[in-house]
């Protein structure tokens, strides 16, 4: 056995050819032995841990619409979900539903990757429970639908928010406040500059700092209003809400953040929806 100290020969041919022969078979023994290791135990960067999220809005009109869809989604869809494995689903009405004409329930579901979305249909398809528990729903006639119009936006969570968050809230169900904010930009340019503003420049850290109990910060990757984001921000009550407001607009912490010259003028359109969650909502 050659001592660690051995010096190589490469003072003849012979010596040479055999020699450097070992040296490539150690050299392709440690190539094929790392081929699989982990990129990031080198030093390369973790895999991104940002979760997607769709959100469905059903658009309906009818009391009698209403109870199909909320029939529908708490005995046949949400339990689909749970059989998938997809937990934490959200179901909210809008508090302004009792006066609007176009009345509307959001459903927000979270995926690990956008094939959690893409084979959904085809899973759903194969699941015999939810074809029995759907069968009403899926067989509405063409002149009596379950809703007039049902729209999908995907998005993609923040890096300092990458997953979503059930709140730690005290109180009934029914008490509780959800609001729901869409900020849309001019430009894709002053849109990414407002994601940097939740993220790098800090407003995701205030809003958690000010106890907004938040479940999620994203950006639209495919929607009717973009460019633009979303988040969704949750409260005990409607006083809670307020109160929680009042003291945001008066942090100092903000002002600065909100007088700074370069967060200026990225956001065109703030659309803020009060919500309730559906008795069946996961949270």
């Amino acid at each position: 056995m050659r001592s660690r100290n051995t010096v190589i020969d490469f003072t003849t041919p012979l010596n040479f050819i055999l020699q450097f022969g070992i040296m490539r078979k150690n050299l392709l023994t440690f190539v094929l032995a790392t081929a699989f290791v982990p990129f990031y135990l080198f030093g390369g960067t973790k895999k991104d841990n940002r979760e997607y999220y769709r959100i469905t809005v059903y658009h309906f009109k009818t009391a009698e619409q209403k109870q199909e869809l909320d029939n529908y989604l708490e005995t046949a869809f949400l339990p689909a979900l749970h059989r998938m494995g997809v937990k934490n689903v959200g179901v909210f009405t809008p508090i302004a539903n009792d006066t609007a004409a176009d009345k509307r329930i959001f459903l927000i579901m979270r995926g690990k990757s956008l094939q959690v979305f893409t084979e959904m249909q085809a899973r759903l398809t194969k699941d015999e429970t939810y074809q029995d528990a759907a069968k009403k729903y899926m067989d509405a006639l063409y002149n009596n639908p379950p809703f007039t119009r049902m729209e999908n936006i995907l998005l993609y969570a923040f890096p300092d928010a990458p997953l979503l968050t059930l709140p730690k809230l005290t109180s009934v169900k029914a008490d509780r406040v959800y609001e729901f904010r869409s900020y849309e930009s001019p430009t894709e340019k002053f849109f990414h500059n407002k994601v940097q503003m939740f993220n790098e420049g800090g407003e995701v850290g205030l809003f958690k700092r000010l106890n907004f109990n938040a479940v999620f910060y994203a950006e639209v990757l495919a929607g009717s209003n973009m460019p633009n984001l979303i988040y969704m921000t949750s409260f005990e009550n409607m006083a809670d809400r307020d109160t929680h407001w009042k003291t945001f607009g008066a942090d100092p912490e903000w002002k600065k953040l909100s007088s700074d010259p370069i967060y200026q003028h990225n956001v065109s359109k703030s659309d803020i929806t009060l919500m309730k969650a559906a008795g069946y909502s996961d949270y």
